[in-house]
């Protein structure tokens, strides 16, 4: 079995999330430098160019998008 390595997505909640007001409703977002960030790893990864470092980070920030989807979904579907 291949173990996933990432940097823990608890990482980023002191410096990169927000809660924002959207529709009435509190949400959870990345803030302008972390969603800055994912961008630029993503080119990279498109690009071929993403270190090993880099692709832990990125692993860690789209585990952080995928936990705030789910929890924003259901803020969203209790809100109704």
């Amino acid at each position: 079995m291949d173990a996933q390595l990432m940097i823990q997505p608890s990482f980023f909640i002191d410096s990169g999330i927000q809660m924002k007001l959207v529709r009435n409703l509190y949400l959870f977002k990345f803030n302008d430098d972390l969603q800055d960030r994912l961008e630029f790893l993503n080119e990279k990864k498109r690009d071929l160019e993403l270190t090993s470092e880099e692709d832990y980070e990125l692993r860690g920030i789209l585990e952080l998008d995928r936990i705030f989807t789910l929890l924003n979904a259901k803020v969203i579907a209790e809100s109704a």
